[in-house]
């Protein structure tokens, strides 16, 4: 949770900030109109394939190429083509600071022969304590502090940038501004719970976003108040660890579960506090906590057992990862000026004694938060 800017790419871009609400749905044409086709001549089911099989880097221009292609591409069914023809590519997104003396932003690492990429600035003020999740492709940036000339609020401003397209847009604004809260994805929707409120109180609300409908709901409320905590998705349930409550003494060790099947929230009492990252690898969530960076520990949803592996490097403990995940290994990425450090790869699948390796993937600045976005 924390800032963003960017800079041109080497494609065609479209930086033009539109709300979804009013951006425009281009209708499917017969096969027998070249303009609503996507390859005229080619039966549309081949024409997809076609476009499908294109390598991801390509996917701004393709989008330019016609009204047909962008609708496409941004479309779920072109998602599951490429799943079905195995193209599917992951790509790790990284929030750095400290690049060139330049502000934070967003780069994919790894793209264009592993050369990084910066992302197009995001629109809106400069914030801190915002959320960000990943929803069918897209990169959500949610609410968070906003510190612009002295002039200082909680945001409650939605944005989202198109991994396919390279642009971003603005979407519905949540019901409630909030920052330092959990959000995570389950079963196709945002949830964004808890947090510190406009007042600097602290919230117990939780709201839902419908990506199809564009509309924040309000649900049911967390038990307590609770800010700088995280969220994550196992099972069809929600599940909303570490940071504080008002109701407890110091950090909260409980976890909150909510079932969205029966609008209830309940209480796991073996959590995890002062977590600094997290990620999830085949359902299981995997952290490092602020007093230990040398360790992992590692949640196992289907019986809320934790265990510790052990981070193999020496020095001091103080050194701070952030946490990254790529084709089903977890990356730790140093948040610190580190030059000959290199980024460690753990593979949970290994055998024993061949799990850590390092990786070539490095940001090009301070790496704040990463994501993972398949396409």
């Amino acid at each position: 949770m924390l800032t963003l800017v960017g800079a041109r790419e080497l494609f065609v871009e479209t930086q033009n900030c539109v709300p979804a609400t009013m951006q425009s749905k281009f209708p499917i044409r017969s096969q027998g109109d070249s303009y609503g086709t996507l390859i005229p001549g080619l039966p549309e089911d081949l024409a997809k394939i076609c476009v499908a099989l294109v390598p991801r880097r390509y996917f701004p221009v393709m989008g330019a190429v016609s009204k047909r292609w962008m609708e496409f591409i941004e479309s779920n069914e072109f998602i599951a083509v490429r799943k079905e023809v195995r193209r599917l590519e992951e790509q790790i997104y990284v929030l750095i600071t400290g690049a060139g003396g330049k502000g934070p932003c967003w780069e994919v690492l790894g793209s264009l022969e592993h050369k990084n990429r910066i992302l197009p600035s995001m629109p809106g003020l400069t914030k801190a304590g915002f959320g960000v999740v990943v929803l069918d492709g897209k990169l959500f940036v949610m609410a968070g502090y906003v510190v612009d000339y002295g002039n200082e609020y909680v945001s409650d401003e939605v944005y989202q940038y198109d991994a396919r397209l390279n642009r971003w847009a603005a979407l519905a604004k949540m019901n409630v501004a909030r920052r330092d809260f959990a959000c995570a994805e389950l079963n196709g929707s945002i949830y964004v719970a808890g947090g510190f409120g406009s007042d600097g109180d602290g919230l117990s609300s939780v709201e839902v976003y419908d990506s199809q409908r564009n509309k924040w709901t309000i649900i049911e409320s967390l038990r307590r108040p609770r800010w700088g905590s995280f969220a994550c998705s196992f099972n069809g349930k929600l599940y909303i660890m570490g940071g504080r409550s008002s109701f407890t003494i110091g950090n909260s060790r409980f976890i909150d579960v909510y079932d969205p099947n029966l609008h209830s929230w309940t209480e796991i009492k073996k959590g995890c506090v002062m977590v600094t990252s997290h990620a999830v690898i085949d359902k299981r969530l995997f952290c490092i906590e602020w007093k230990n960076q040398r360790s992992l520990a590692i949640f196992n949803p289907s019986d809320n057992s934790w265990q510790k592996i052990l981070v193999p490097l020496t020095g001091s403990s103080s050194t701070q990862f952030s946490l990254g995940v790529l084709d089903g290994k977890l990356l730790l990425f140093s948040q610190e000026e580190e030059p000959e450090y290199q980024t460690l790869m753990y593979d949970p699948t290994a055998p024993a004694g061949s799990e850590w390796n390092t990786a070539m993937l490095k940001p090009s600045g301070l790496c704040l938060c990463s994501v993972t976005i398949e396409g």
